[in-house]
């Protein structure tokens, strides 16, 4: 036996793993309705214009996505009596919640106020969500050093992802026309304050969770750069970081354009609330099946398998429009294969961590976490202001279709997907294989 590896770290409460699951639960409540509705509800309710909205969701997203790095150097700094991660959920859970109820609400004025409201609250709740983020991703490396045990976590992170999805995206309109009584701006208010609330609630449950795994010595006060240049030299971090990116590219894409292609392509909207809760509800089944199937495979050609499956699938799906049956058939199958890679982001994000203290003594979880959280905003805003161009491009108008809107839409619904596909099977192709002992 090695003196030198690290001892294994006790063993995790089971409330801690749930708890821990519950954080991702929380955010995705709000951040998915986000993700799925704020587009519809800019162009639609708040009649803002697309191509304007476009631009904020880029710009926005980018610039508030800045702050990242900075957000997790000072979780690396922070030396609070409760730990490094979770100091910053005391500070930052009912802020975040007030500002998903903000983003959804719209002050009467001229569109000039409406636009300047969006950026505020917009670009505000992105911050915030870095603030809660960043050190809830740098908490899974701090709870435990224990591959079985980073994985479980992993799961019950995308398990957490995977029910708020559902909720957040089959329950929002339903909701929204239940609660605003045919007010859509009422009803929009009213969710958004719910999830806030509840978002709050679980963010302030990750107090539960305990910092076991704690950082070599090393000054608190580190020079920014070489740390930078560390991260980015890591093989592994910086595959996950653009397989990540890619991934919420797909996701941001798909979640922003569902309600546009079933309404105005398949002519069926109440598909809404199957497809888009099939975009990540498939990430429950994944968060099962990942574990011993990616523990087995390895993670390079665990994920390779699954986008190496799921690519036909989804190319076949223009041809099964017609067919309701085909098209759900083909597209469950493809998200369960989809959730796997989905579910792996996770576990690798924290074996990029111990990859870097293997190379450079630091372990910088909040560093190496946000440059994670960088990609999912980058991702997510990449993906959204895609979709709200490409409404511009295509003339689209609230209410009003054409073969043009429907074969732009086509176009902005499958290319995506595929595309997004094809480059993770690429990047994936370099991850490092990782191998981590302890005592």
């Amino acid at each position: 036996m090695r003196d030198d590896l690290p001892l294994a770290s006790p063993p995790l409460p089971a409330l801690a793993k749930l708890a821990y699951g519950l954080g991702d639960f929380g955010f995705g409540l709000s951040w998915n309705m986000v993700g799925a509705f704020l587009l519809f509800f800019y162009t639609d309710v708040a009649l803002l214009p697309a191509a304007a909205v476009g631009t904020l969701l880029l710009v926005s997203r980018l610039a508030d996505a800045a702050i990242d790095p900075v957000i997790g150097i000072a979780v690396d700094r922070t030396r609070g009596r409760s730990g490094r991660a979770r100091p910053w959920f005391k500070w930052g859970a009912v802020p975040f919640g007030l500002l998903c109820a903000a983003t959804f609400w719209m002050p009467p004025g001229s569109e000039t106020i409406r636009l300047l409201w969006a950026v505020l609250t917009f670009g505000a709740l992105g911050i915030l969500f870095s603030v809660v983020n960043i050190p809830y991703g740098a908490l899974l490396p701090m709870m435990t050093n224990r591959s079985n045990e980073r994985l479980t976590l992993g799961s019950l992170r995308a398990a957490g992802t995977a029910i708020s999805v559902i909720v957040a995206t089959a329950a929002t309109m339903p909701l929204v026309g239940a609660l605003g009584g045919g007010d859509q701006a009422r009803g929009f208010l009213i969710v958004g304050t719910l999830f806030g609330l509840l978002t709050t609630l679980t963010t302030l449950n990750l107090l539960r969770c305990p910092e076991q795994v704690h950082a070599p010595d090393q000054p608190h006060r580190q020079a920014v750069l070489p740390q930078v240049r560390a991260m980015v030299a890591n093989r592994a971090w910086h595959t996950v970081f653009l397989f990540a990116l890619l991934n919420f590219v797909r996701f941001g894409a798909v979640l922003a354009v569902t309600p546009f292609f079933a309404i105005n392509v398949l002519g069926k909207p109440w598909m809404i609330s199957i497809l888009l809760p099939a975009v990540s509800g498939t990430l429950l089944i994944g968060s099962i099946i990942a574990p011993p199937y990616l523990k087995r495979m390895g993670m390079r050609r665990g994920n390779l398998i699954a986008l190496l499956a799921a690519l036909p699938l989804f190319a076949l799906l223009p041809l099964t429009e017609g067919s309701t049956a085909a098209f759900l058939t083909l597209y469950l199958i493809g998200s369960v294969l989809l959730s796997i890679t989905m579910t792996a982001i996770f576990a690798m994000a924290a074996e990029a961590i111990e990859y870097h203290e293997q190379l450079t003594g630091t372990r910088n979880e909040g560093l190496l976490s946000s440059g994670i959280s960088l990609s999912t905003k980058i991702g997510m805003a990449l993906g959204g202001a895609l979709i709200a161009f490409g409404l511009a491009s295509i003339g689209y108008v609230p209410g009003k279709g054409g073969a043009q809107v429907v074969s732009g839409l086509r176009w902005l619904y499958y290319a995506p997907i595929i595309l997004c596909m094809i480059a993770q099977m690429a990047v994936i192709a370099r991850y490092p294989a990782i191998h981590r002992a302890t005592r």
